[in-house]
């Protein structure tokens, strides 16, 4: 197989997983957690270097308080036991997590366990995990552009190209590969620049039941791709 070295993921299907089940929203999240975990594994078992995953979007914050609340403790939960080294897979294959979004707008004890986190893995360098939350393309496309005009006016002239921008991302690594579950074919907001060339691929599984298998469908249709990048 032709391995991706940027994959990116939008887990989507959590609550309707659990809808589906009669349980609550978040239980569909706590699974999702589960699922997660299983993924980190196999996509480290593949050799991809570099893994996005959208975890909640900018537009997520707008959903009811408890379900915010209970996601929000889940991944504190998760986190404790990375930050604790109960988990030897991010020293086991050197990832170095970073978190990435409008971190402002999540639970201060939540920001400061990503904090430790990012400063535990950030002497890795063969991988790198980003997990995007409280994210959005425009807003990461808003932030290069202050960025950019903040270097412009000190040296009071504007200089601009493609990799201007690129370097001004907060991922500023192009993906290669975008896998979607639930169904839906849509990008909703992730990584829009990185995204521009991307394959894009939909599985109607909801995020809880996806499998390594799934994964390997997934990553061998992106193989049998011709890519002409736009020419």
């Amino acid at each position: 197989m032709n391995i991706p070295n940027h994959l990116g993921i939008i887990i989507d299907g959590n609550r309707r997983w659990a809808r589906a089940r009669g349980l609550q929203p978040w239980q569909g999240h706590q699974h999702g957690v589960e699922t997660f975990e299983k993924f980190l594994n196999w996509c480290m078992e593949l050799n991809i270097h570099q893994v996005s995953v959208y975890c909640l979007s900018t537009e997520n914050l707008s959903r009811p308080k408890r379900e915010l609340n209970e996601m929000f403790k889940i991944w504190n939960d998760y986190l404790e036991k990375w930050e604790r080294g109960e988990s030897d897979l991010l020293d086991k294959y050197k990832v170095k997590v970073r978190f990435i979004g409008d971190l402002s707008k999540l639970p201060p004890k939540l920001v400061k366990l990503m904090g430790k986190v990012m400063m535990k893995t950030a002497k890795y360098q063969k991988r790198v995990l980003n997990l995007l939350i409280a994210y959005g393309g425009q807003f990461e496309m808003m932030e290069a552009i202050k960025r950019i005009a903040e270097k412009a006016l000190k040296k009071g002239r504007v200089e601009l190209t493609p990799k201007d921008i690129e370097r001004n991302l907060l991922v500023p690594v192009p993906l290669d590969l975008v896998i979607r579950t639930g169904g839906r074919s849509r990008l909703s907001n992730f990584l829009i620049w990185q995204a521009a060339y991307a394959e894009l691929y939909v599985t109607k599984i909801l995020w809880p039941d996806f499998t390594k298998k799934e994964l390997i469908k997934a990553i061998r249709w992106y193989s049998s791709v011709q890519k002409n990048f736009g020419r």
